[in-house]
């Protein structure tokens, strides 16, 4: 039986007695025998073998998708195609903590995933630097490559393993809680706008109501004077008795017309409400999808595959060294943008929206790109209009970000119109 159905059926899948052991002292998470306790160490790094079977989960679903995670089982004959991505976790976990060809398949796949972190902090040859270089990566939110980095490194201690697991366990958390907070906002957003729908739809039948009632009535007085004239038309004394019916029904329509011009005006206040609010609705359901597809980018690099909360994740980004020009954006980001983009595959050109750069720039650099991007909320209308313009006469695609984030950059780089440029590329 395999491994995840062996899961799915409740079967033992031949692991050790107990995955935790409740103590009172702290477990030992890096299982070598020359784990470096100073702040120096040897240069072999650690296997995914070596470290308590406590971390496998945390490594395991920060450090490899699920597509990637699938690919190696079914080289071991493990994923079937009905198996679950939390079966598979389940599996992986459960295989990580052996010596064997499978545990072996596991941590190529996570060096080869992970090569380029793993070469930048291969610089760092003490714990104090090695734990520098994962703050910063937790401060630019790099941190499946740097959390397998870091743990793996030869200089990485017991406590600086338990801290860097300890961040990533909190994170994961922290972007649960994100995504709950943006999906009730949406809903009291659904609800405030179906609220005032039936609101302004009760006012509507309100006003036409009146004003059926208001013509009706014109017309039934119209009608009583009418025949008030044909029945009576040569009495004595009636001349100054029809004046004043005259004069009377002249000011109630005088006042019904008033009333009637009041009502539309209503009318028209509620409509152009009405008008604004879709408005306003339909930018915040904009945002709401732009917001729910960065989480969902950040969840991806970020979930830690617990039981009950896995979730199908999208492939990793293969760009095949597509070119991406960015225009606009805040310069002091422009590292981290290159390095995300990197990190995906693309190169990325940047030009500051003529800040410092000149405009007459952009035309080369939109020729050397393959797809341009800008953020909305820090470039120049001209520049835009120019980035607009210059992509139609080149035929380049173009993608307007929500904002000048790093993760803004990150989910637009699974924008259609990006991987179809990137295949276009390849």
């Amino acid at each position: 039986m395999s491994a995840a159905a062996a899961i799915r059926h409740g079967t033992s899948l031949a692991l050790p007695p107990k995955l935790f052991t409740v103590s009172p002292v702290a477990p030992t998470l890096v299982a070598r025998d020359d784990v470096p306790t100073a702040p120096s160490g040897p240069a072999r790094r650690t296997k995914i073998w070596e470290f308590h079977s406590n971390l496998h989960c945390s490594i395991i679903g920060t450090c490899l998708s699920t597509g990637e995670l699938r690919q190696v089982l079914r080289k071991l004959g493990i994923a079937s195609p009905d198996s679950t991505d939390h079966e598979l976790h389940a599996a992986a976990v459960s295989l990580a903590g052996r010596h064997d060809k499978a545990a072996k398949l596991l941590h190529k796949a996570l060096d080869e995933r992970h090569r380029l972190p793993i070469s930048q902090f291969a610089r760092a040859t003490t714990e104090d630097a090695v734990r520098a270089m994962w703050h910063e990566a937790v401060r630019r939110g790099d941190i499946p490559g740097a959390y397998w980095a870091t743990l793996t490194h030869p200089a990485a201690t017991q406590v600086l393993v338990r801290d860097a697991f300890g961040e990533v366990h909190m994170l994961s958390h922290l972007v649960g809680a994100a995504n709950r907070a943006d999906i009730r906002r949406l809903c009291q957003l659904e609800a405030e706008n179906t609220e005032l729908r039936a609101r302004l739809d009760r006012q509507q039948l309100a006003f036409r109501d009146a004003v059926v009632t208001r013509d009706a009535r014109i017309r039934e007085l119209h009608d009583c004077l009418a025949q008030r004239v044909a029945s009576e038309p040569g009495a004595a004394g009636d001349s100054d008795v029809l004046r004043q019916l005259i004069a009377d029904l002249e000011r109630r329509l005088a006042a019904e017309t008033q009333r009637g011009g009041m009502l539309n005006d209503k009318l028209a206040r509620a409509s152009a409400a009405l008008a604004e609010e879709r408005g306003a609705r339909a930018s915040a359901e904009r945002d709401a999808g732009a917001l729910r597809c960065e989480l969902e980018s950040i969840a991806d690099r970020f979930a830690p595959g617990d039981a009950g909360t896995a979730c199908a994740s999208p492939p990793e980004l293969q760009l095949n060294g597509l070119t991406v020009l960015y225009v606009g954006g805040r310069p002091n980001q422009v590292a981290h943008l290159r390095a995300a983009a990197e990190q995906a595959g693309a190169r990325l050109l940047h030009h500051d929206g003529g800040i410092e750069n000149h405009l007459h720039l952009l035309g080369g650099l939109t020729s050397q790109a393959d797809v341009v991007v800008f953020p909305v909320d820090c470039i120049s209308h001209h520049a835009a209009h120019m980035v607009k313009q210059l992509c139609r006469q080149v035929g380049n695609r173009f993608v307007p970000l929500r904002s000048a984030s790093v993760t803004s950059l990150v989910a637009a780089l699974r924008h259609p119109d990006v991987m179809a440029a990137a295949d276009a590329a390849d």
